[in-house]
């Protein structure tokens, strides 16, 4: 019998990596460019990047759907990135809808702040507005369960 692989897409060039399960707590590095596949840290999404991380990723994955003129989503910015710091195993990823609205547009955001946990393609929750990294992790966790 086979051991169980996840998809996990490269932060930083967009390779699709299959990584045993098992290795996951290992930080594990993309088999192209060689760079750390979880980063603990949020990385930016673009129109180009935004299906593909959502859709190839098989592990928790929580997407921030923020603009720069949004005041709760510039405060919620650093607690995002402190609650991605607790959480090594779960991608967090931000998408700026004003830069890319085409790219955001199918994901029917309806307010900001908004962040949009996926699994293997699917949402399997959501949440609007700003939220303190604490309660961000206890959130991320609680459907991580």
């Amino acid at each position: 019998m086979s051991e169980q692989n996840s998809h996990l897409v490269c932060p930083h060039c967009s390779a699709t990596n299959r990584v045993p399960a098992a290795r996951l707590n290992a930080a594990p590095n993309c088999g192209k460019c060689g760079q750390p596949l979880l980063t603990a840290s949020p990385h930016e999404l673009n129109a180009q990047t935004v299906s593909k991380v959502i859709q190839k990723n098989e592990v928790l994955t929580i997407v921030d759907f923020w603009a720069s003129w949004c005041q709760p989503c510039l405060m919620m910015a650093p607690q995002f990135k402190v609650a991605a710091s607790q959480l090594p195993q779960v991608v967090f990823a931000k998408i700026q809808t004003d830069k890319y609205e085409q790219a955001a547009a199918p994901y029917n955001i309806r307010s900001l702040p908004t962040m949009v946990v996926f699994k293997n393609g699917k949402e399997i929750a959501r949440q609007s507005g700003a939220l303190p990294s604490d309660q961000i992790v206890q959130w991320v966790r609680s459907l991580n369960s």
